[in-house]
């Protein structure tokens, strides 16, 4: 019985055995099974498994440890279900967490180079690389990047099993893969696909979905919204464009700019050219001469001025605003009712619409920097060299440009941009994919491409612009000798035949260099014995600084060791450093200072000529001459081209135009000093005509300056470089000059349209006018959509602030997008007006409008957001009550627009109670015929 019940527990073992060694191999099959399902699993399911963990990166810390403990359990239960299976890579239960909750076993699951897991590995690779090369540790980066590297060795000598098909196995969709990839890559911040593999689907799916010949197939795609807000916009910009038939507010001066344009007569002003080449360019094919003189407001044109043609850029400029904007929404992640909604604002707004009608820079500029930035924000999506990063990152440097090149306000869109810019610099330095010299990559290419560029079409304009207006003008006094004299009939027609060489004896006139025009005068009339507050003066012949030419501007350089002014067959050079004295040629009196106080500017010398009154005051007559530019012009003193400055040779004082106005005495005149402080413009002069004194007889001297004439002569040359400096100069410096107008208003009238400006009146009994004036609905609305973005603003700041996160990730950055793009932006126009020592009106406000105008749009979107987020079961008619009422008021804005449209087109004749009907605010000025009081 013991040998029957041994063998019975034998046999038992043995069946025990084999059903463990079944059960083991059943098991070890099913465990390779599963790898090999894992290593075969979509590239989709690990991107959607990389998103989740990116959006728990930004939950609560409860969350997050919460979610820690669950992948915990999930790794002990696979080990207590493979404890006999050999560890692979794919069911490692040791791994460590990312920040944001992932598994330390992929690597590119976290792009903060500041993860504690990045650290690690960074700390972990730079030691066992310095103990086999003995050398210090590596960077971060190069440690990250050495440990994927040596990863995707590592999986590549790995064999991987031929997995059996099963029933069960789905093939991976390219579909499926081709748009999370895509949803992945929307998502980043450097805007590169995580995974080669990524790439290798899309490339996969591209040449599934297109046969050989698809590549030679052009797919157009046509957007009906944005077709349709330009319909709206082209028909509302051109109806009756040709009326009025009048010049309107300023197509005074870009009409007289056009018109020298088709002369190639030279003219000044203070914004850079390319607007009105752009109109130039177009009316000259259709005709237009340049012969119309634009003389005053209100006046007719000419039969033959084509003024549908004059109109037609702004015109079409305008109209494209609408569809740009439209765009520029889209591309800030707007949705699409939102980006619609803005597009119709810029058609329904009627300062848009009035600035777009005329012949006006506004709407070019508009253009010109809302597609610059559209095309950034799509440019910074891109991945870095690129065929699309480059093309965004061209046409966005080139619109910017444009837009600094029609008006100097065009460069604040420019400064936004580079904001934007540094920004997404800031965070690329954050993600762990990039190494240094990626990152350096980015740098160099946007500063190509945004500093670049706008040189070059900066550079270019002008370049067009100088070689284009080649003769003489009406602005030609405002330039220095030298430029004027290389213009046809400029400064040549009086200086043909004249010495270039300053000698003993030359009659010259001095004028002041840079700055104001004027010319070293001096008249009979000598400085009164005391001034206003009392202080005396040296009783002397006055010199002044004037503005015109007259005869009283010459004066004979003489040396002081000879008593006659007659140049002999062997002239006598003046050159650097020579001691000289200036004779005035009407009066023959030398010109003086010593220390006595200058009438206006009490801390500098009087300069005088100096008149011998017998008394113990001794004349100073004595000057130094410097040339400034002697190493290009040499160290003789040339007309023209010669820089100098007069030294006093007893006070050491410079000889210096002040700036200060004299009273009634000086004739109003500007005031000339000597100031101890050398070192300044204003105390540059120049010689710009230029003869040789022929006789001794002062008669007959003064005779020949009376009776001097100017003959015609050639041009002088002048290089490309010296124009564009010394233009940029005159033209920042001119900007302070301009006087005051009616219709000006201050940058604070302008958010609540407190004023706004007459453009044109009609002639006749009507009150039919233009005038400037927006969509009331629309900026009051829009201002406040800044106050709700503000607040906003600061509320969830002070929540995240505390671990209160009451919107999502995605809402989030697309809530710091529009701050970034708008909000900035209307500050960075806007805000710089307070500081602007100039007459402003209230069209220098529409850029900032514009970005007003799209942070409400933005505003809107949001509060929906929030409506729909919060407003669940019951609440859900406060979601539709919400969007009833945008669909009232988007009707009431489009009532406003019409009932002020008469104001904007100037063609209806309006009585004067209808006009007043209009007037829904007392600051609004309008023009009433025949006195009609308002009040």
């Amino acid at each position: 019985m013991s040998s029957t019940y041994t063998s019975t527990i034998q046999r038992r073992k043995t069946a025990t055995t084999a059903a463990t060694t079944t059960t083991r191999s059943k098991s070890k099959q099913k465990q390779q099974i599963a790898v090999e399902n894992k290593q075969q699993q979509p590239i989709e399911n690990q991107i959607s498994e990389q998103q989740q963990n990116e959006r728990l990166h930004f939950r609560s810390a409860g969350e997050q440890q919460q979610q820690q403990q669950q992948q915990q359990q999930q790794q002990s239960h696979s080990r207590r279900r493979s404890t006999t299976s050999p560890p692979t890579a794919a069911n490692s239960t040791n791994s460590p967490l990312c920040c944001n909750g992932g598994l330390s076993s992929m690597l590119n699951c976290c792009r903060d180079i500041n993860c504690h897991l990045n650290a690690a590995t960074a700390t972990a690779a730079a030691t066992t690389n310095a103990a086999a090369a003995g050398s210090n540790a590596a960077p971060l980066r190069g440690s990250v990047e050495r440990s994927r590297r040596s990863e995707s060795r590592h999986s590549s000598l790995t064999p991987t099993p031929t997995p059996t098909p099963t029933s069960k196995q789905t093939s991976p969709s390219p579909t499926a893969t081709t748009s999370t990839c895509s949803r992945s890559r929307s998502r980043s911040r450097s805007c590169s696909c995580d995974d080669d593999s990524c790439l290798r689907s899309r490339k996969s799916t591209r040449i599934g979905n297109f046969p050989a010949s698809g590549w030679f197939t052009v797919n157009l795609s046509i957007d009906l919204l944005s077709w349709t807000l330009f319909l709206l916009a082209f028909g509302t910009r051109f109806y009756k464009l040709a009326t009025p038939a009048h010049v309107v507010f300023d197509e005074l001066h870009y009409g007289k700019y056009i018109s020298h344009y088709m002369r190639n007569i030279f003219f000044f002003d203070q914004h850079p050219p390319l607007g009105k080449q752009l109109i130039a360019g177009l009316v000259s094919f259709a005709g237009y001469d340049g012969n119309y003189t634009f003389s005053r407001i209100g006046a007719p044109y000419a039969p033959n001025v084509p003024i549908f043609w004059l109109r037609f850029v702004p015109a079409l400029c305008g109209s494209l605003l609408a569809p740009a904007v439209y765009k520029l929404l889209l591309e800030a992640q707007l949705r699409r009712w939102a980006a619609a909604l803005g597009g119709l604002l810029i058609v329904f707004d009627n300062s848009l619409l009035t600035q777009s009608r005329f012949v006006l820079m506004e709407s070019m500029l508009l253009l010109a920097s809302t597609v610059g930035i559209a095309c950034l924000l799509r440019f910074q999506r891109c991945r870095l060299g690129s065929v699309k990063w480059l093309v965004n990152g061209t046409a966005a440097g080139f619109s910017l440009a444009c837009a600094g090149s029609i008006k100097y306000v065009g460069f604040l869109a420019l400064g936004l941009a580079a904001y934007l810019l540094c920004r997404h610099l800031w965070q690329l330095l954050y993600d762990a994919r990039l190494s240094t010299f990626q990152l350096w990559l980015h740098a160099l290419g946007r500063l190509l491409l945004f500093v670049g560029i706008p040189l070059i079409v900066y550079i270019g304009v002008f370049y067009v612009h100088l070689k284009s207006l080649h003769r003489a003008g009406p602005h030609d006094s405002i330039m220095t000798s030298a430029f004027q004299a290389s213009l046809d009939g400029g400064l040549a027609s009086i200086t043909r035949g004249q010495p270039l060489a300053v000698v003993h004896g030359s009659q010259i006139t001095l004028r002041h260099t840079h700055g104001r025009t004027c010319w070293l005068h001096s008249h009979a009339a000598v400085y009164p014995v005391r001034y206003k507050d009392k202080r005396g003066s040296s009783h002397q012949q006055q010199v002044t600084c004037y503005s015109f030419k007259d005869v009283n501007n010459w004066w004979i350089v003489k040396r002081p060791e000879r008593d006659d002014l007659v140049v002999g067959e062997q002239p006598d050079v003046i050159r650097h450093g020579d001691i000289i004295q200036l004779v005035h040629g009407i009066t023959s009196r030398a010109l003086n200072s010593h220390d006595v106080a200058a009438p206006m500017t009490p801390q500098c010398q009087e300069v005088s000529c100096y008149i011998d009154y017998e008394i113990k005051m001794e004349g100073e007559l004595l000057w130094r001459v410097e040339i400034l530019n002697r190493k290009t012009e040499g160290d003789r003193w040339h007309a023209i081209k010669s820089e100098i400055r007069l030294i006093h040779e007893s006070t050491g004082a410079a000889l210096k135009f002040s700036g200060r106005q004299l009273p009634d005495w000086g004739f109003n005149q500007h005031e000339v000093v000597a100031d101890r402080e050398q070192e300044h413009d204003d105390a540059i002069w120049n010689v710009e005509e230029h003869r040789y004194t022929k006789t001794q007889d002062q008669r007959e001297r003064e005779r020949q300056l009376l009776s001097a004439e100017m003959i015609p002569t050639h041009r002088t040359r002048l290089s490309f470089w010296a124009k564009l400096l010394e233009l940029q100069t005159k033209m920042f410096w001119h900007a302070k000059q301009l006087q005051s107008h009616m219709y000006s208003s201050m940058p604070h009238e302008w958010p609540l349209l407190d004023k706004g400006i007459a453009y044109w009146v009609d002639g006749g009994n009507s009150s039919a006018q233009i005038y400037l004036l927006g969509n009331v609905l629309i900026w009051y609305t829009a201002s406040g959509g800044l106050f709700i973005y503000a607040a906003l603003l600061a509320f969830y700041a002070v929540r995240r602030r505390r671990l209160c996160y009451d919107i999502s990730v995605q809402e989030w950055e697309r809530f710091l997008l529009a701050g970034d793009t708008f909000f900035v932006g209307y500050l960075m126009h806007y805000l710089p007006y307070f500081f602007v020592d100039r007459t402003l009106f209230l069209h220098n406000y529409l850029p900032a409008f514009v970005f007003k105008l799209l942070l409400l749009c933005y505003v809107l979107e949001h509060l929906d957001y929030l409506l729909r987020r919060y407003c669940t079961g019951r609440g859900l008619h406060l979601v539709q009550g919400y969007r009833l009422a945008l669909i009232f008021w988007l009707v009431a804005v489009g009532i406003v627009f019409v009932k002020f449209l008469p104001l904007s087109y100037g063609s209806t004749k309006m009585s004067a109670d209808e006009i007043i009907n209009l007037r829904w605010k007392d600051t609004w000025d309008f023009i009433l015929q025949k006195n009609y009081a308002l009040n």
